[in-house]
């Protein structure tokens, strides 16, 4: 396949930002040379869809394409338990129609995790490319281990800018963090982690069955 259009379905609008590492994993894993995805932003809608049972069916209804990727945090379940409730759900919708592949695309915390691995593009987002103070990263190996990846991303992003007094107060990290992914190009370091080993094992599982309907999660 060379041309792929896919819908994402997530909870939260900031989950746009998995777009460029589905498209990265697609080429280096199932070669999707061309990707086209769209975030499905249901909660735009007069009535948003509750469950994710519903957010799926809806997602399909509202913005056809030929695969689907649901993203959900693991949070205070295990990954496989995550993956057996989002199974669960897409089956309900495939029963009501919606016959199509998807992928379960389960950060163990949340996607921030996936972001704190490139040092460079994290200064280049704060605006600062030839900043030299230390950002204190933790190591790849252990954020998924971290209570709090969104808050260690803004702290990282902040310190990249080397601004202080009140040009630090002006700064925003919720802009720097858009413009994150502009900079992000390998996610190769992301093989170390398990939540995305099991999103890329789907993905090559996926391609092997010829994109065939049904469900390939963990």
């Amino acid at each position: 396949m060379t041309l792929l259009n896919y819908t994402l379905v997530t909870d939260g609008h900031s989950d746009a930002n998995l777009v460029p590492i589905i498209n990265w994993t697609l080429k280096t894993a199932a070669g999707v040379a061309l990707s086209d995805g769209t975030h499905a932003q249901l909660e735009r809608l007069e009535r948003p869809p509750t469950s994710l049972e519903e957010r799926i069916a809806k997602a399909v209804e509202l913005f056809p394409c030929k695969a689907l990727f649901i993203r959900r945090d693991a949070e205070r379940e295990s990954p496989n338990v995550r993956s057996r409730q989002i199974e669960k759900a897409f089956q309900q919708a495939a029963s009501a129609g919606c016959i199509i592949p998807a992928v379960a695309v389960i950060p163990i915390r949340m996607l921030e995790a996936w972001l704190l691995f490139d040092e460079a593009a994290i200064r280049m987002a704060a605006g600062n490319p030839n900043g030299t103070v230390a950002l204190n990263l933790p190591r790849l190996s252990r954020v998924e281990d971290r209570p709090d990846p969104k808050r260690d991303l803004k702290e990282a992003l902040r310190t990249a800018s080397e601004l202080q007094g009140r040009r630090l107060k002006k700064f925003s990290s919720s802009a720097a963090f858009w413009r994150l992914l502009d900079y992000m190009v390998d996610f190769s370091p992301l093989r170390s982690l398990s939540g995305f080993v099991a999103f890329e094992s789907s993905v090559k599982q996926i391609a092997a069955c010829n994109w065939a309907p049904g469900f390939y999660g963990c």
